[in-house]
């Protein structure tokens, strides 16, 4: 019997493939597009890192190690000589989509699917001709935001889930994580002394860069997740709401506001200040420094919110930031008059400004959505701006004609 996380890989899969012989990863990127795609994605930072640890220990072992982005295309595939030629077969190669969504269920984008470490042995992927083969992949976070950037993936034979591999790529991870985290430290200490002198204009991706390490993740999820004080702190759909306008509203809010803003109906100050003992009680059990302040309800330090990140790229037209953020709707379920203000927005603007001003690759990768998967407009944007003889061509007509039926 699959394992029951298999299982429900499976069942994601074939929401989006017919069946198990229709798993096959298209290519999205030819290998001009790859190349300025790499160069723009925050990976391309610590592929230093991933190279020492992983890739060329690899070599000579038949192993691969494959670095992808947030929606599961691989930007880098190296490792042992042999191993490549075969991959080669399955289009496990740069430019190619390995997401579930594309592929089914694999190490790669099944571990972006749960958001955490995945390791998919043979049989246990969904298409058959990947079943020789198996993977351990672990998702990189941002450091200050805590969204997801990519994937760090093993592929190979049985050795490529040990429980020795599981360790090695986390660790490598970590180390890429740290490394990110250095240069954003180092960024911050040296904004001080840059503003002392003139200096060129920023560009609009430098001057997107969070300077926060504390943040609120509430995008494409039920719940909230708070990064603070060095620790992940899950939230209950109610507890994030708080915490999202409070974080929204620096100066502060009374009882009575806050109610307003969080409950759908409305609430007594008694109920908001009975759910603020409670989510006080969750933050110093975590050794938070965010336990909210009171008269007037307020935070003791900036939090970052995702979706204030995402408004804040879009507006100075940093789209591919921006999506790299995005990771869905906030809290979709959320009845919270603040919350679903907010969520409208930042959905509403994305989507503008995706169709108004980005590249095709940003456009193609904003399609990855779910919440754009039965936008029309969009796709018919998308094969408007491809060049004609682009490879990505043919599954956007496909897309559209599925679309028309």
């Amino acid at each position: 019997m699959p394992r029951s996380l298999v299982l429900q890989s499976w069942e994601r899969s074939l929401e989006h493939l017919a069946s198990p012989d229709a798993a096959l990863p298209p290519v999205v990127w030819d290998s001009d597009e790859l190349a300025g795609i790499r160069r723009a994605h925050p990976l391309a930072a610590v592929l230093p890192v991933i190279s020492r640890l992983l890739v060329r220990p690899s070599e000579g072992t038949g192993l691969l190690v494959a670095v992808g982005d947030e929606h599961g295309r691989l930007l880098w595939v190296e490792g042992d000589s042999s191993a490549l030629r075969q991959a080669d077969r399955i289009n496990f190669a740069s430019g190619a989509d390995w997401s579930e969504r594309a592929m089914g269920t694999s190490a790669p984008g099944t571990a972006l699917a749960l958001g955490r470490s995945v390791q998919i042995s043979g049989d246990e992927h969904f298409s058959p001709s990947v079943h020789p083969w198996s993977c351990t992949a672990v998702p990189l976070r941002d450091p200050d935001s805590g969204s997801i950037l990519g994937i760090v993936d093993i592929t190979g034979g049985a050795e490529a889930v040990g429980t020795n591999t599981l360790s090695l790529v986390e660790a490598t991870v970590a180390a890429a994580e740290a490394q990110l985290r250095i240069e954003r430290l180092e960024r911050r200490a040296e904004a001080p002394r840059r503003r002392l002198r003139p200096t060129a204009p920023a560009t609009a991706a430098a001057a997107a860069k969070p300077l926060y390490r504390d943040s609120l993740q509430i995008l494409g999820r039920d719940h909230g997740v708070l990064h603070a004080s060095g620790q992940e702190v899950p939230l209950s759909e109610r507890h994030a709401e708080i915490l999202a306008v409070l974080a929204l509203h620096p100066n502060g809010l009374s009882a009575e506001e806050l109610a307003a803003m969080v409950y759908p109906e409305g609430a007594s100050a008694t109920t908001v200040r009975a759910e603020l003992v409670r989510l006080r009680r969750i933050l110093h059990r975590a050794g938070s420094t965010l336990v909210p302040e009171s008269r007037p309800y307020r935070l003791p330090a900036p939090l970052v919110v995702d979706a204030a990140q995402v408004l804040s790229y879009l507006d100075r037209g940093a789209h591919r930031l921006a999506l790299n953020i995005y990771r869905g709707q906030v809290l979709p379920r959320s009845e919270s008059p603040a919350l679903t203000e907010l969520r409208h927005r930042t959905s509403a603007l994305l989507r503008e400004a995706i169709l108004a001003d980005a590249s095709p690759d940003v456009l193609l990768a904003y399609l990855q959505l779910p919440e754009a998967h039965d936008d029309g407009e969009a796709w018919a944007t998308a094969l408007r701006l491809l060049p004609p003889r682009s490879p990505r061509r043919a599954a956007v007509v496909a897309h559209l004609e599925a679309l028309a039926q």
